[in-house]
């Protein structure tokens, strides 16, 4: 059964969407890659993703999230935010911080809708590149940002609790891609 993308709604989160994407965070990391932690190490992982952290993001507008629903539960979600990454930063540049698709939304046109919007907000926001990682392991997602333009720029250890996860950087040069992909 595949997910009917003709009932979601994609929009701007705000405050009050601090709860859903909390709880949409944990989901969808449990769920992509929790059978890869200890119990302990994924639990000191999830602080990043409590209902407080979530509201004063979206309060900063450093940060923006574009968050789909379906049947008026989140499914999905793109951050956008300043660069945090251990990189060097030789233009404008802005970071997608997290993409996060529920399972059953996968392979929908969701991520392609998201990624226009990525696109688009990090150029109206003034930057020249996009910067993101994600896990070496994680094939799908990273041909997914491939298909887009991404590469490769450098590994990054990425922390879950003391687990140590090896990550790509990837960078685009916005002002390379296109508009948008297909």
């Amino acid at each position: 059964m595949t997910a009917d993308t003709t009932r979601c709604r994609f929009r701007t989160a705000g405050g009050e969407d601090a709860p859903a994407l909390a709880a949409l965070g944990r989901k969808t990391f449990i769920e992509t890659f929790g059978h890869l932690y200890r119990p302990d190490d994924l639990a000191a992982f999830l602080v990043s993703h409590e209902e407080e952290r979530w509201r004063e993001q979206l309060a900063d507008d450093e940060f923006v999230v574009r968050i789909v629903e379906a049947d008026g539960k989140a499914v999905a979600y793109a951050k956008l935010g300043p660069p945090s990454l251990p990189f060097e930063v030789s233009a404008p540049s802005i970071e997608l911080r997290q993409f996060y698709v529920l399972r059953p939304w996968q392979g929908t046109s969701i991520a392609r809708e998201l990624m226009d919007w990525v696109l688009a907000e990090a150029r109206q926001r003034g930057a020249e590149q996009l910067y993101l990682s994600v896990f070496v392991d994680n094939h799908r997602a990273r041909r997914f940002y491939e298909r887009h333009g991404f590469t490769f720029v450098a590994p990054y250890a990425f922390m879950v609790g003391n687990h140590a996860d090896e990550d790509h950087i990837m960078r685009l040069d916005l002002n390379e891609a296109p508009e948008e992909r297909r």
